[in-house]
């Protein structure tokens, strides 16, 4: 099935190039289906790319997705126009009231600030405690992993000595948890960061669990509450130039970045990037979608918030 996303979205013709099958709005509506509702809350400065790097993902799977895209009303982007944002975005006190079956909140570049000096913290964790009552299973990636484990179980980030950069070989702890269906024994997952959570951290927190780690990344992977929420450290949705594009516009700024490690062909930044990881990353978003959303989210989305408690029992 195809990926329901908004008319006119600049992803929309970036996507039939590469035969990738999306949908407008006008053409779902005549479906008599109901589609899985996937809300993405976008902190990337450039929107437009993270837009399109999940509308491709979240794409190669038999269900149809309908997307939505979600802004803060506290924060005024720099990087993409008001008009995009108006014709495409919503603000979180237009969604508050709603239900959604999945919904991933991205990375953001604010890693080097303590988490409550963010400018948008406080929306931002409004909306952490609202999506644990109005999703069935959430994805945080890169920053906001980060910033949702604080700001759940208080695991603090750690500074490192020199930037995370590059695609780095992981393992699953748990080959057969429904997440890693599909994954060979190694795969592989692009990062870009500044910091990152050491596994001592986890340590007593009986309520989130680590389920992928690197030797060289380390912590990959995290879940809580049965995978209602998943913590994503790295970028698996990277498509195979964005690595390319963050290394050579930070050398041209005249930063000192280490070269993307295990990236370029032989290691030279002239050579073509060695892409191994998009096959996983369609694995990992396509199991998400199927174990931890379409299999387990109510038909009547308004039962949403009682999920906890009919999978208890209760």
């Amino acid at each position: 099935m195809p990926v329901k996303i908004p008319d006119n979205l600049p992803a929309i013709e970036l996507l039939k190039k590469e035969n990738i099958f999306v949908m407008s709005d006008l053409k779902a509506d005549i479906q008599d289906i109901r589609p899985m509702r996937v809300l993405i809350l976008n902190l990337m400065p450039i929107k437009i790319t993270t837009e399109t790097d999940f509308v491709r993902l979240l794409s190669n799977n038999p269900l149809q997705v309908e997307v939505e895209f979600l802004r803060l009303d506290s924060h005024t982007s720099k990087n993409t126009s008001e008009k995009h944002l108006q014709q495409f975005y919503k603000g979180f006190s237009n969604i508050k009231e709603n239900y959604y079956d999945g919904m991933i909140i991205t990375g953001a570049p604010v890693e080097m600030l303590d988490f409550e000096k963010v400018s948008y913290w406080k929306e931002v964790t409004s909306i952490f405690d609202w999506a644990k009552k109005h999703v069935t299973s959430t994805l945080y990636i890169c920053w906001a992993s980060q910033a949702a484990l604080y700001h759940f179980y208080g695991i603090q980030k750690t500074p490192l000595q020199e930037k995370l950069f590059g695609v780095f070989k992981h393992t699953a702890i748990e080959k057969g948890y429904p997440l890693f269906r599909g994954f060979d024994d190694e795969f592989f997952i692009p990062h870009s960061r500044l910091t990152t959570i050491l596994k001592s951290e986890f340590e007593n927190k009986q309520d989130v669990s680590i389920l992928s780690e690197s030797v060289d990344a380390g912590v990959a992977i995290a879940s809580s509450r049965g995978g209602r929420e998943f913590y994503l450290t790295g970028h698996s949705e990277y498509s195979p130039l964005t690595l390319d594009t963050e290394y050579k516009r930070d050398v041209n700024k005249g930063l000192n970045v280490p070269i993307p490690q295990n990236y370029y062909r032989e290691d030279k930044p002239a050579n073509a990037p060695l892409v191994c990881w998009t096959s996983h990353a369609n694995l990992l978003f396509n199991n998400w979608l199927n174990y931890f959303v379409y299999q387990e989210t109510p038909y009547d989305l308004n039962d949403v918030q009682f999920l906890d408690e009919l999978k208890s029992g209760g």
